[in-house]
C-alpha cells in the first residue's frame, strides 16, 4: 500500500491469527496488523468471523438482521480551516469564496432553507460539517463572527443547530473539529450526537514534513484522543473512525482501532465507529496517493469487528465502496451512516450518494433488511439521562419508534421550541435529608446506577493502578526541615516532597514548624463563620467517583429544593447569626443555567445583608454551557443576581492523572483554573480546597500547593486553604476497591503543616475540617499549621452521604471548646475573614444552640 508497510506475513502466521479469529480468541495488535492484510481466501475467512460477531450483536440488540442509515442533509457552515490536510477538497481559502460568491460561512437563512428542505424530504438528521477553527487563521473568518456578534464558530455551530431545531425539527449532528472539554459542555444540550474522526494514532504522519496532516494542529493523534475522552466523560454519544490508506502502517492502523476500544471499554461513550477508505481527489498534495483498495477496506472492518466487539456499531459510507455492497456487508458492518436525498457529500462530492430504494435493494440481496435510524443510536436513546439533554428530548420522542428508538419511517421533522424543561425549581424527593441523615442515614450504601454511571470500572482499575505507586523519596528530611524553618519559601520541589513524606519525629518537627509559622503570620485565635450550608439538589449524572452526595432523580435518597425553601432555609440562618450561605448542587439535567441566579436572587431578596457564598467552578462551567454565556459573562451576571464569592470546591486534586480515576465527568484543571482566575478577575473572591487520600500520592498534593500559590501570586483572590481528607465509606472509587480508605493521621498532619509552609505567604489562612476529623482530629490539626474551623453549617449533606460520624452542626460553644483543645482563643470572621458586625454577634450568641425546627438540632 505505501512504503511504510512491511513485507507480507508469512503463511503460519496469518493461519494462526485466522483460527484465533474464528475461535473468538481476543487480538493483540500484532495478530491485528496481520489480519489487516488478508485477501481473497483469507478475507473471506476472517470476514465470516466477523460477521458472526456482528450477527450475535445485532440479536442481542434486539434488530437482528437489520442494517441502518440516517437520512441526513449536510451542512457545510464553513469550508475554512485552520489546518492544512494534504488530502483534503472540501476546505478552501477565502478568496475563492468570494470569487464564487459567497459568505465565509453559511448564512442563518441558508442552513435552515437547507435543514427545510430537507425536512419536507423526511430527513431526520442535520449534519454540520465545518472546518477547525477557521478565526484562529482566517482574519476573514474572524470579522465575520464579529460582524454577525459571535465569539467563535463554535458559537455560531450552537445557534444554528437551536434554529434547525427550532424551525425544521431536524436533529443535529455536530462534526466542528477539535472540542475541549468546555466546547462538548456547550454543544452537548443542542444536538443529540456529536462526532469527530479519530483517523490515525500515527503521530509521525502528522509531525514529520511532508505526513498528509503535517502542519495541522488540530490531527495531532494525543489531541483527538483527548477529545474522545472528554466526550465519554461528558457522556456525549459520540461518532469517530478511522482513515485508512494515508501512509499509515498496519500496525498504527491496529493500534487506532485498540486506541478506540480502550475508550469505549472505559466510557460506552462511541455510538459508531466509521472505516473510510481514502480515495485521491485532484488538485491535492496526495492526488498521486493510490487509493485504498476496497479489500483492504473489507479487512479493515471485519478486523475493527474482532476488536470493538459485537455490540459495537461500524459503518462505511456507501458512496465510497464502487457498489461492492456484498463484500462491505460481508465483512461486519451494520450501518451505512447518513445518506441524504438533497445534499451532496461535500467531502466527497465526485461520489453521489446511492438511492435510499438502491441502498436498500443492495442491503436486501445480502440477507439484510434496510431500517433508518436517528442521529444517534438505539442504545442510548435507552439509556436516557445522562446521554441525552432534556431540552431535546421533545424533539427525538417526536421521531423516534418508542418501540425500537429507530426513525419512525413516515414521519416529517416539525419544529419544536429548545426550552429548559417546565419542572424549574419544584420541591421533590427527600427534602428533609439535611437532617434525617443524622438521624435515619441514607437508604443505601450505593445508588441504583452505580454499575453504569461511573465507567467501566476494571479499566479504571488498570488506568488508577500506575498513580498510586509511591514514589522513593532520597532527599535529606533535616535539610528539608532547616530550610522550612529557615524560609520556606525557598524549598525545593525534592525537599517539599521529603517533608511530605516525613512521619515520627521528622513530622512532630515538621508540625512545630508549621505552628510557629502560623503564630507569625495570623497570630494565635481561632477564627470560625457562623454560616448555613444548603445544597440545593443533589441529582447528578457527572459520575464523580468519590461522591456519595449524588443521586439519580429516581432514587430513594434524591431530592431538589423549591426556591423558596432555599430562601427560607437562608432567612432561618439570619435569625441565628449567620453572615454566610454557602450553597452548592449537583448538577441536575432539569436546572436551566438561569438557576444560579435564581438561587443567588432569592436570598438576597429574602436576606439582602447575607452573603452569598456559591456555585463550584463545576457549576460555573455548567451554568455558562448551559446558557450560552461565556465564564465571564456567567459569572458577571451571577454577580449581579447577588453571588458575593464563590467556593474553591470541584477542585479534587488539579492534576488530571489523579483526576481521570477520581471522577468520570467534572472539568478538567485547566478549567477550574480559568473559572477562579476569571473569578478573581471580577472580583469575586474564592476559597481554595483540596481533597486527598484517595488514589493520590504526596508528588500530587505538591503539585497542588504549586499551582495554588501560583493563582494566588497572580490574584490574590484566594481567601483560605481548605483541607478535606476523603471519606471513604460511602464512596463509590471505595466501594469498587480502588481508592484507600481516606487519609492517615500522619496524611492528615503532614497536608496541613505542608499546607501552611508551601501556601506561605500567599495564602494565609489555612482551614481543617471538624465535620471530616471530629474534634479531637481538627484540635490536632489546628496544632499543625491551620488557624480556621470553618463554619456552623447548620447542615452538610455531602460529608454525612459518604459516611462522616461528626455529625452535621456544631454551635459556637463547640468550635470554641475545639479551640480551647488546642489550646487558643477563638473569634468570628465573615467570609472575607473580617470582622463580625456587632448585630451579627448578638444574634448568634443569643441563639447559639437553639436551631428553628427545620435545622438539625444541637444534642
Amino acid at each position: 500500500m505505501t512504503d511504510a508497510q512491511p513485507g507480507r506475513p508469512t503463511e503460519n502466521a496469518m493461519r494462526r491469527a485466522l483460527k484465533r479469529a474464528r475461535d473468538g480468541v481476543a487480538l493483540d495488535t500484532a495478530e491485528a496488523a496481520v489480519l489487516l492484510q488478508a485477501r481473497g481466501e483469507q478475507l473471506r475467512d476472517l470476514s465470516a468471523s466477523a460477521a458472526r460477531v456482528r450477527d450475535a450483536g445485532l440479536e442481542a440488540a434486539g434488530r437482528p438482521g437489520v442494517i441502518t442509515y440516517s437520512k441526513k442533509v449536510f451542512i457545510p457552515l464553513t469550508r475554512l480551516c485552520r489546518d492544512r490536510c494534504h488530502y483534503c477538497t472540501f476546505v478552501t481559502v477565502p478568496g475563492k469564496l468570494r470569487r464564487e460568491g459567497h459568505g465565509m460561512y453559511l448564512s442563518p437563512d441558508e442552513v435552515v432553507e437547507v435543514a427545510r428542505q430537507g425536512a419536507a424530504l423526511g430527513c431526520k438528521e442535520a449534519l454540520f460539517t465545518l472546518g477547525d477553527r477557521p478565526e484562529d487563521r482566517w482574519p476573514e473568518a474572524r470579522e465575520w463572527l464579529d460582524a454577525h456578534g459571535y465569539d467563535d464558530t463554535l458559537a455560531y455551530v450552537r445557534a444554528m443547530a437551536i434554529r434547525v431545531l427550532e424551525e425544521t425539527g431536524l436533529l443535529p449532528h455536530l462534526n466542528p473539529g477539535v472540542m475541549s472539554w468546555t466546547d462538548l459542555q456547550r454543544l452537548k444540550p443542542v444536538a443529540p450526537s456529536l462526532g469527530m474522526m479519530l483517523e490515525t494514532t500515527a503521530t509521525r504522519l502528522w509531525s514529520e514534513p511532508g505526513g498528509p496532516h503535517h502542519g495541522s494542529p488540530d490531527k495531532e493523534p494525543a489531541v483527538r484522543l483527548r477529545v474522545l475522552e472528554d466526550a465519554g466523560r461528558s457522556n456525549v454519544p459520540f461518532t469517530t473512525g478511522v482513515l485508512i490508506g494515508i501512509g499509515e502502517s498496519y500496525e498504527e492502523r491496529a493500534d487506532a482501532l485498540f486506541q478506540l476500544r480502550r475508550i469505549q471499554r472505559q466510557y460506552q461513550s462511541i455510538q459508531e465507529v466509521i472505516v473510510q477508505n481514502f480515495r485521491a481527489k485532484p488538485d491535492t498534495a496526495m492526488r498521486a496517493m493510490p487509493d485504498a483498495e476496497l479489500e483492504e477496506l473489507a479487512a479493515c472492518i471485519a478486523v475493527a469487528r474482532h476488536i470493538l466487539g459485537p455490540a459495537a456499531r461500524i459503518q462505511a459510507p456507501p458512496n465510497l465502496v464502487d457498489a461492492e455492497y456484498a463484500l462491505i456487508v460481508g465483512a461486519g458492518i451494520d450501518d451505512w451512516g447518513g445518506v441524504s436525498p438533497l445534499t451532496p457529500d461535500h467531502v466527497n462530492p465526485e461520489r453521489p450518494w446511492p438511492h435510499i430504494d438502491q441502498l436498500a435493494e443492495r442491503t436486501r440481496e445480502s440477507g439484510f433488511e434496510l431500517r433508518e435510524r436517528l442521529t444517534f443510536y438505539p442504545e442510548f436513546i435507552a439509556r436516557g439521562e445522562p446521554w441525552l439533554d432534556p431540552r431535546l428530548l421533545p424533539h427525538v420522542r417526536a421521531l423516534a419508534d418508542p418501540e425500537t428508538g429507530l426513525a419512525r419511517e413516515d414521519a416529517l421533522p416539525e419544529g419544536l421550541p429548545w426550552q429548559e424543561p417546565d419542572e424549574g425549581f419544584t420541591a421533590t424527593g427527600r427534602t428533609d435529608l439535611h437532617r434525617t441523615i443524622d438521624t435515619e442515614g441514607r437508604t443505601g450504601d450505593r445508588r441504583a446506577d452505580f454499575d453504569a454511571v461511573y465507567g467501566d470500572w476494571e479499566a479504571l482499575r488498570e488506568q488508577a493502578a500506575p498513580g498510586m505507586v509511591p514514589q522513593r523519596i532520597d532527599s535529606d528530611v533535616r535539610e528539608a526541615l532547616a530550610q522550612a524553618a529557615d524560609d520556606p519559601t525557598r524549598l525545593s520541589d525534592d525537599q517539599a516532597l521529603a517533608l511530605l513524606h516525613a512521619d515520627g519525629p521528622a513530622l512532630d518537627a515538621l508540625c512545630s514548624i508549621a505552628d510557629d509559622l502560623r503564630r507569625a503570620t495570623v497570630g494565635d485565635e481561632v477564627t470560625y463563620i457562623v454560616t448555613r450550608n444548603i445544597n440545593f439538589t443533589n441529582v447528578c449524572y457527572t459520575g464523580c467517583r468519590f461522591c456519595a452526595f449524588a443521586q439519580r432523580r429516581t432514587d430513594a435518597d434524591a431530592y431538589t429544593l423549591s426556591l423558596d425553601q432555599v430562601a427560607d432555609r437562608a432567612a432561618q440562618a439570619w435569625e441565628v447569626g449567620a453572615t454566610e450561605v454557602c450553597m452548592q448542587g449537583g448538577i441536575h439535567p432539569d436546572l436551566p443555567g438561569t438557576a444560579y441566579f435564581d438561587i443567588a436572587r432569592a436570598v438576597k431578596e429574602r436576606v439582602p445583608g447575607m452573603h452569598v457564598h456559591a456555585f463550584s467552578p463545576m457549576e460555573v462551567v455548567n451554568g455558562a454551557s448551559r446558557t450560552g454565556l461565556s465564564i465571564r459573562d456567567w459569572l458577571t451576571a451571577a454577580k449581579e443576581a447577588g453571588l458575593d464569592s464563590i467556593p474553591g470546591t470541584a477542585a479534587e486534586i488539579l492534576d488530571d492523572e489523579v483526576r481521570w480515576v477520581l471522577t468520570k465527568g467534572k472539568l478538567p484543571a485547566a478549567d477550574w483554573i480559568e473559572v477562579v482566575r476569571t473569578a478573581h478577575e471580577l472580583g469575586l473572591r474564592s476559597s481554595s480546597t483540596m481533597m486527598y487520600g484517595h488514589v493520590d500520592q504526596p508528588r500530587h498534593w505538591l503539585g497542588h500547593f504549586r499551582t495554588l500559590a501560583a493563582i494566588q501570586q497572580e490574584t490574590g483572590g484566594f481567601t483560605e486553604f481548605v483541607t478535606l481528607p476523603f471519606i471513604h465509606t460511602n464512596a463509590p472509587v471505595y466501594l469498587a476497591g480502588i481508592a484507600r480508605p481516606g487519609p492517615t493521621t500522619r496524611d492528615n498532619r503532614a497536608v496541613t503543616a505542608m499546607a501552611r509552609v508551601l501556601l506561605h505567604p500567599h495564602i494565609t489562612n489555612i482551614q481543617t475540617s471538624w465535620v471530616k476529623l471530629g474534634a479531637e482530629g481538627a484540635a490536632e490539626m489546628l496544632r499543625s499549621g491551620a488557624n480556621d474551623l470553618g463554619g456552623t453549617l447548620m447542615e452538610e449533606t455531602i460529608s454525612r452521604m459518604a459516611g462522616s460520624r461528626y455529625g452535621s452542626y456544631r454551635s459556637i460553644e463547640d468550635l470554641r471548646a475545639i479551640a480551647t483543645l488546642a489550646g487558643r482563643p477563638a473569634r468570628p470572621r465573615t467570609t472575607l475573614y473580617g470582622e463580625v458586625p456587632a448585630e451579627r454577634v448578638a444574634a448568634a450568641e443569643a441563639s447559639d444552640g437553639h436551631l428553628p425546627e427545620l435545622l438539625p438540632l444541637a444534642d
